[in-house]
């Protein structure tokens, strides 16, 4: 049988032959001791790579943004993130369970602007209002096409953050990938921030791990939380090295996924029954609408998976592609031209 391509995320790489030898040779420790020695360089290396004092690795992504929305606000606050940010629509609820918070979206197409922040704060001393306690920015952008945000607006937002006495929070699961479409450092990425969290097992390719880095004081409070969580591990060095090896050989080649998306966007949006607008594909993922008329995107995806094409329907008309590592120009070539004689 051949192997599908699967465009459905880039959490569906697998560890290469060379990351696979780095985790087999990995020393080990038990990490809750803090002897796990590729853990404690993985949290110093990437803490610095962040600009930010120290580490904390965790199991996953979304267990990386509950424990910070644990650590910066209390029962009760309001979080402002933007419209349909990961916190709201892929934590199964987790924002209201583990932290006991509200989320107001705002702004449009994954970014918002200062003006945005200002009008959503709600007023302090009212008591019919939950307070605002903190700002949460998703960058790379998932549902909205890996949409970069523009980083002179964090900048002004955090500034207003701050001057509010309200905390601010970086969910930088792809933040490899913004820094390498805009050229912009991941520390400068990070500088605004109070907290910031980065993922390994997407464009880096690891199976698994995320990572939070911020003050000393944060991530102490943040080694509680996780634990609570029930995501203290031990012998967490395999993954260590798995992220370590990603860091080191797969960053720089995530321009290579970047290419191949635009590839597979350009092939798509010429398509009369696909809105797609190219300025979005900023990074690897491709959020394309179909217009009415068309097939709906249920049974496009069937019938692209019958063909040998994965990709996710987000909603009853839109489709989400993601490139990675696993995935060749020639085979993302293929799946676009694939999915166009589909929607023929």
């Amino acid at each position: 049988m051949t192997t599908p391509i699967d465009l459905r995320s880039d959490t569906v790489t697998r560890p290469t032959p060379a990351m696979r030898a780095a985790m087999a040779a990995a020393p080990v420790g038990d990490d809750q001791y803090g002897e796990d020695p590729l853990t404690n360089e993985l949290q110093a290396r990437v803490a610095a790579l962040l600009g930010k004092e120290q580490g904390l690795w965790l199991p996953s992504g979304t267990m990386a943004n509950q424990v910070a929305l644990r650590v910066l606000t209390r029962p009760g606050d309001e979080v402002v993130v933007s419209r349909e940010a990961h916190a709201g629509w892929h934590e199964t609820g987790g924002s209201a369970a583990n932290a006991g918070v509200q989320l107001v979206e705002v702004g449009a197409r994954g970014v918002f602007d200062v003006a945005a922040l200002e009008a959503a704060i709600k007023p302090r001393g009212l008591p019919v209002y939950p307070p605002t306690t903190l700002v949460e920015v998703e960058n790379t952008h998932n549902r909205s096409g890996g949409i970069i945000f523009a980083q002179d607006e964090v900048v002004r937002i955090c500034a207003l953050a701050r001057s509010r006495g309200i905390a601010s929070f970086l969910d930088g699961a792809r933040l490899w990938n913004a820094s390498v479409a805009s050229g912009i450092a991941e520390a400068e990425l990070a500088a605004p921030f109070d907290l910031v969290a980065v993922s390994f097992s997407k464009g880096l390719g690891a199976p698994g791990g995320s990572l939070l880095a911020g003050s000393r004081d944060l991530i102490v409070a943040a080694t509680r939380q996780r634990r609570m969580l029930g995501g203290a591990m031990r012998q967490t060095g395999f993954f260590a090295a798995a992220a370590l090896h990603g860091i080191d050989h797969h960053r720089g080649r995530l321009a290579e996924d970047h290419a191949n998306a635009r590839c597979f966007a350009e092939a798509l949006a010429a398509q009369r029954s696909v809105e797609l607008d190219l300025a979005t594909v900023q990074t690897n993922i491709v959020v394309l609408r179909l217009r009415a008329g068309a097939i709906d995107a249920a049974t496009l995806v069937q019938r692209a998976r019958e063909r040998g094409v994965l990709v996710n329907a987000f909603d009853a008309r839109t489709i989400r592609a993601v490139t990675h590592l696993d995935v060749s120009r020639e085979q993302v070539e293929r799946a676009g031209a694939t999915l166009v004689e589909l929607l023929d």
